[in-house]
């Protein structure tokens, strides 16, 4: 029997899962992940679990296939990483260190077009080859799947739709540098700034609590009918659909699919995004569908071990 790993580096912790040849996901687990020192001990720390995991379900090398993994960062399609906040990594030939470390074939990835072409795999975007997954979390994560294949990028930036520009008056300064970026209006974050504008401009009742403000509460209360916060989402909607509406003009997907943790909403959520969206989107594009993502934070390792195993 053959076997793959599939591995999700986050800033904080590493997720891996054991999958079969046949997709199926056999074992999962998680260790830290140590940015200290630069991240120095974080693909040491890889090889090990894995050959310890190796030890305990009695795998040999010949049976494993190879090892997919997604990190938070532009990656190029030799496997090297030119930076990475979030892992205390400049540049890094995660590739070649990894399959040095195993002796194992190794495959690299953004972890957000990883988690794109996981739920393109098994999740909200199954059996679709064209689609756009939209992560909206603390930022906004991208990954554009064209043919069934990731859209990468001659920079491995591919599908970084959170900073699309569609503010060109925006003062503030997005994370990223410069300004009027989508992630700044549809992040969970940006959805808080958005809503404090609108509730400092407001005078109409409203159930929300300017101190405890989140995208949760915002979304609880559109729920609830409440009309400030339905003003907040419609202006979050039109920003979120009408950037997707050009990204659709440049790729034709067949569906987006939503996820990070503002989507736990549910799908009140694509109400808000689909009307702008069909309202500027050109012809050809208008009936892409919106869906929820459906792996949740497992969408990473399934990724992952796809990238593995159409290699």
């Amino acid at each position: 029997m053959n076997y793959c790993f599939g591995v999700d580096v986050g800033g904080t912790g590493i997720k891996l899962g054991l999958f079969d040849a046949g997709g199926t996901l056999l074992d999962q687990w998680e260790i830290k992940t140590h940015v200290e020192n630069e991240g120095i001990a974080i693909l040491p720390d890889i090889a090990k679990t894995i050959a310890d995991k190796m030890i305990e379900k009695k795998i040999c090398k010949e049976e494993i296939v190879g090892i997919g993994v997604g990190v938070p960062a532009p990656v190029t399609e030799e496997g090297i990483v030119n930076g990475s906040a979030n892992l205390g990594w400049s540049y890094k030939e995660v590739k070649k260190e990894l399959e040095a470390l195993t002796g194992l074939s190794a495959v690299i990835g953004n972890d957000a077009n990883v988690a794109a072409l996981g739920e393109m795999w098994k999740g909200g975007g199954k059996s679709q080859k064209n689609m756009v997954m939209v992560t909206l979390g603390t930022g906004v994560g991208g990954g554009i799947i064209v043919g069934g294949r990731i859209l990468i990028g001659a920079h491995g930036a591919g599908g970084e739709i959170g900073h699309l520009k569609v503010d060109y008056e925006e003062l503030e300064l997005c994370g990223c540098g410069k300004q009027g970026c989508l992630e700044q209006y549809t992040s969970a974050t940006g959805i808080v700034r958005i809503g404090k504008q609108i509730l400092h401009a407001e005078k109409a009742h409203t159930i929300l609590d300017p101190e405890q403000l989140s995208a949760k509460s915002i979304f609880d209360a559109v729920k609830a009918g409440d009309e400030v916060a339905i003003k907040i989402a419609i202006k979050f909607g039109d920003y979120l659909g009408k950037g997707l509406s050009d990204i659709a003009t440049l790729v034709d997907p067949a569906v987006f699919v939503i996820g990070g943790g503002v989507s736990k909403a549910g799908e009140v959520l694509l109400r808000y995004i689909e009307g702008p969206f069909r309202e500027h989107a050109f012809f050809a594009n208008v009936d892409a569908k919106f869906v929820l993502a459906t792996l949740g934070n497992d969408a990473g390792i399934y990724g992952s071990a796809k990238m593995v195993l159409e290699d």
